[in-house]
């Protein structure tokens, strides 16, 4: 986290209008970059927000891109993203994003307007109880009404936002209090009675969790998103080569251990690796990482990894044995945890797991007989997952990538080799179409000097390309990847496989058929953005080589892909991860050798 800087001294406090409170606040916060859209309810704000240079507005075209470009940034760099919007439906358009900040533990402050104090709770003109909408997906949800009380509550809601399980803050200023003047009083302290996140674990649970550690025969490191929201990898690539066991790096946790470390087993869960989910399900312990236990991972929970015991760590108490009992549960944040668990392992143990017992010779078995692969295209159309694999091999591990929500995600998760945290930006447990291009869009402005993509759905990229006019506008020049199979590709696939092919109402007609609506290199070039189209095989890599060569502008890409592809492999959702007992259950005829 960026820690907030002491105000100077002065002999009297200076008086601001609120407005002015704000924008002082968020620059002893450290806050550099913030991403808005202004309305009534915040021209007081947006007055004095022109009127300075030491924070960079980047005018959105939708409060919807202004979050989750604040979401892109804060994920990108573990720095808290900002946006600002004004009152009813500005604020209520930032709702999407917030929840999914809250479900993917991003920092994220949301600053709205509200109507006059004095107008509240009289249905005034684009009045919203924003606080109130948002008390559900959010850390905490502030209205301020006086001055005085600004530079404090965005201490507060800053300091929420970015200690413990990170997450969304929102804080509702109403227009008076932007409009009104108070001295401006940095406190040198913050008081929050009742918050005081854990990071350093009690000493008995460490020694009992080294202790399984020490003793298990088919021990897991199942690794989530909370190692990388904790700045965590080091320590866990740490603890993975001190005790010699497998990782699994879930959806949220891609690049938090590169994929090519040799104990890396891939991700586990619905679309994982054969190697990962039977790691997890075969394992006799399993050491959870700031991982909680998600549907998509264990399939039905009474079947998940029936003879593992669990060692669960995570910085929310919260999160621990809410799916899975734990059997040592430990509160504390993941960096320090795996620090202390290496330290107390190597203390148990003459040594780690070695490479040739029979749990690595089992695993070893499963990545040669089950390597990850897909099939030629059914319908002459080119591969999604070939144009997403060489995209990851041309650019390479130091760009980001941003998924938005569908196939494409998955296949993004899958084809691309993360070799470094917070390189694999997505929508995991929201699920949130239309995340990826705003999403890229404040990568890029964290990350200026790396290259980002944006790896995106035909049915995503519809819902927030009009931040490519943002993009364009304010010299950001991501790529755009387009996987273009004219279909709402993910929910087809469930009903290609659960409802007898009745494809109801996911044909977009967006680039196979009798239609092209509507023509992405038309709408990329209307957005001042290089735009291409890709058909055929041949044509992929020069595509791709022009993209990563034009940094004067956005790129799109749009490649007419296959609408026969599928994500594979996958568990259907409720059933166990187990290929034995799935197929006692749906083949009465199979018999176990």
């Amino acid at each position: 986290m960026t820690h907030p800087r002491p105000a100077p001294p002065a002999s009297s406090p200076q008086v601001l209008t609120g407005s002015g409170a704000i924008l002082k606040s968020l620059e002893l916060l450290g806050v550099t970059d913030v991403f808005g859209l202004p309305g009534g309810a915040v021209i007081p704000l947006y007055d004095e927000l022109m009127q300075q240079d030491a924070i960079r507005h980047i005018l959105v075209r939708h409060e919807q891109g202004a979050g989750h470009a604040a979401e892109g940034y804060a994920s990108a760099t573990g720095k808290v993203g900002v946006a600002i919007a004004t009152s009813g439906p500005g604020a209520t358009n930032l709702v999407t994003a917030i929840a999914d900040a809250f479900m993917d533990s991003v920092p994220f402050l949301a600053i709205t307007g509200q109507v006059f104090s004095t107008l509240m709770g009289t249905d005034a003109f684009q009045e919203a109880d924003i606080t109130g909408i948002t008390m559900p997906i959010t850390k905490h949800s502030f209205l301020v009404t006086k001055a005085e009380d600004i530079p404090r509550v965005l201490q507060e809601a800053y300091h929420i936002a970015s200690t413990g399980r990170p997450g969304p803050v929102l804080v509702d200023i109403t227009k008076d209090a932007q409009q009104n003047s108070a001295p401006f009083v940095w406190p040198d302290r913050i008081e929050l009675p009742g918050y005081r996140p854990v990071t350093k674990a009690h000493g008995k649970q460490i020694a009992a969790a080294a202790d399984l550690l020490a003793a298990a025969e088919r021990p897991v490191l199942y690794v989530g998103g909370g190692t990388i929201r904790a700045r965590a990898s080091e320590e866990v690539i740490e603890l993975a080569e001190a005790t010699g066991a497998p990782v699994v790096t879930t959806l949220m946790a891609r690049g938090a251990v590169p994929d090519s470390h040799p104990q890396h087993l891939g991700m586990p869960g619905m679309h994982g690796s054969v190697p990962a989910v039977l790691a997890l399900q075969e394992s006799d312990l399993i050491l959870a990482l700031g991982a909680r236990f998600d549907d998509r991972v264990t399939g039905r929970v009474s079947d998940f990894a029936p003879g593992a015991k669990v060692v669960h760590v995570d910085i929310d108490p919260a999160e621990i044995s809410k799916i899975r009992t734990a059997d040592v549960p430990i509160v504390g944040d993941v960096k320090v945890v795996a620090a202390d668990l290496v330290t107390a392992f190597r203390d148990r143990a003459s040594g780690p797991l070695s490479g040739e017992s029979p749990w690595w010779q089992r695993l070893k078995e499963l990545r040669e007989r089950f390597p990850l692969g897909y099939a030629p295209s059914s319908d002459g159309h080119i591969v999604p997952q070939q144009v997403i694999a060489r995209i990851g091999e041309l650019t390479g591990p130091e760009a980001t990538y941003a998924a938005g929500v569908g196939q494409h995600q998955m296949w993004t998760a899958q084809f691309i080799k993360y070799e470094r945290p917070n390189s694999f930006l997505n929508s995991g447990g929201a699920g949130t179409m239309g995340y990826g291009v705003p999403a890229a869009m404040g990568a890029k402005v964290a990350e200026p000097e790396r290259v980002v993509w944006a790896i995106d759905g035909d049915g995503c990229f519809q819902m927030t390309n009009q931040e490519l006019a943002t993009c364009t506008l304010n010299n950001i020049p991501i790529k755009v990847a387009i996987i273009n199979n004219s279909s709402l590709g993910m929910v087809k696939q469930w009903q290609n496989l659960f409802y007898e092919g009745r494809y109801s109402f996911t044909e977009l007609d967006t680039g196979h058929g009798r239609a092209m609506v509507p023509d992405f290199v038309k709408m990329g070039e209307a957005y001042g953005a290089l735009a291409i189209r890709v058909t055929k095989e041949e044509e992929i890599d020069d595509a791709i080589k022009l993209a990563l060569a034009t940094n004067d502008r956005p790129v799109v890409i749009d490649f007419v892909v296959s609408s026969d592809s599928m994500v594979w492999p996958m568990v259907p959702q409720g059933v166990s991860n187990s290929f034995v007992q799935y197929a006692k259950e749906h083949s009465p005829e199979w018999e176990e050798e």
